[in-house]
């Protein structure tokens, strides 16, 4: 592969790794054409996008997209797959799904607003991260619940108090 090449390709690697801030390398070797194939396809079903690229463009990618992490490269052996999703957790619950037809492929490792998440091991922490949209959802529930709560008590209180005071003027 000529040098203007590999450079272009490490430039669009840091770009996107740059655009998602989350990315999973998994280990996809030994697969027939037929798996590969359908995990591409489950991937595009889930807006999931997939790269197979040498670990070596990936390190260099991952360095100038400003990821310096130690743990990471460690697992840049064999062959890697990269998974990007706006989902932060859409990759582990495809991997996860894929993982019940057979044993690969293998979570290498995940990186996830600034957090690595390294090993095979890691994949039930990761399918149960919620994403930022659950997260902030989340909050607004917390936020309402205490004031439905006010808004509650005051309407059966009032409404209670009211009855109270027609029964009272009627008694007059």
């Amino acid at each position: 592969m000529r040098k203007e090449l590999k450079h272009e390709i490490v430039q669009a690697l840091a770009e996107q790794i740059k655009s998602y801030g989350s990315f999973y390398i998994t280990d996809t070797a030994d697969l027939s054409v037929d798996k590969v194939n359908n995990i591409r396809r489950k991937c595009f079903e889930q807006n999931i996008e997939i790269q197979v690229v040498k670990n070596t463009l990936i390190k260099k990618a991952l360095l100038e997209a400003g990821v310096d992490s130690e743990e990471i490269f460690g697992v840049l052996k064999g062959a890697s797959t990269l998974l990007f999703a706006e989902t932060n957790n859409a990759p582990a619950k495809l991997i996860k799904q894929l993982r019940k037809e057979g044993e690969k492929p293998v979570l290498k490792a995940a990186y996830i607003q600034e957090t690595a998440f390294i090993g095979d091991n890691q994949l039930d922490a990761l399918v149960n991260l919620k994403s930022k949209e659950e997260l902030i959802a989340d909050v607004i529930s917390l936020l309402q619940s205490p004031a439905k709560n006010v808004i509650s008590a005051l309407q059966s209180g009032g409404n209670t108090i009211s009855g109270l005071v027609k029964a009272l003027e009627e008694r007059g």
